[in-house]
């Protein structure tokens, strides 16, 4: 049996990129690496798309405000918290996606934040805290979430939602939420993750 690898070659070197989609959505790319011990491994497939935000945002009697929507990655309706993307055109010389230009600042994912939480549900919030900043899905992408608390909001105004999103507000106790995790209705692993780090802060 060969000996543990202690840590101290762990990397792959890219030796091959193919891009065989890159738009204003993704960039989904085809790889070759060379191993650690020198062999050539591919195709491998890895994409970038827009950070993104998710905010866990309480009202001021403490309901956690959470949207129900459409997934097609599981073609079903699910409830959630607030989130958006990012935009990266504006710092960005091109006009798609790339590997860096979707590496958001946390004053840019602060700003999505502070937009999408009022233009998916009318509320605002003086009250804001960053939780956590992660990588969204290490294996395939290296897209950030960005996790913001925003407490006490206050409903100031009606939906304001791109003319592709269909979302309903829903005001829920955390009894609720706790009941829908557990239930299979609260399906985004990255929000079941935020409501936890809420916890845990």
């Amino acid at each position: 049996m060969s000996e543990t690898n202690n840590g101290e070659n762990l990397e792959w070197k890219k030796s091959k990129v193919e891009h065989l989609a890159q738009d204003e959505w993704i960039d989904f790319r085809r790889c070759e690496y060379i191993l650690p011990n020198g062999e050539i491994i591919g195709s491998i497939y890895n994409y970038s798309k827009h950070s993104f935000v998710i905010i866990v945002a309480l009202d001021e009697n403490g309901n956690f405000i959470c949207v129900r929507q459409y997934r097609h990655g599981i073609d079903e309706i699910t409830t959630e918290f607030p989130a958006g993307g990012i935009e990266f055109q504006e710092k960005s010389d091109v006009p798609y996606i790339t590997y860096d230009n979707i590496i958001a600042t946390e004053e840019d994912a602060f700003d999505t934040a502070k937009r999408e939480l009022a233009e998916e549900t009318g509320y605002i919030s003086d009250e804001w805290q960053h939780l956590f900043t992660v990588p969204a899905h290490a294996t395939l992408s290296n897209s950030r979430v960005h996790i913001y608390l925003a407490k006490n909001c206050r409903k100031i105004k009606d939906q304001d939602l791109d003319d592709t999103e269909f979302l309903n507000v829903k005001l829920l106790t955390e009894q609720d939420i706790v009941s829908r995790i557990n239930g299979g209705d609260f399906k985004q692993a990255l929000h079941v993750l935020a409501y936890y780090i809420y916890k845990s802060k």
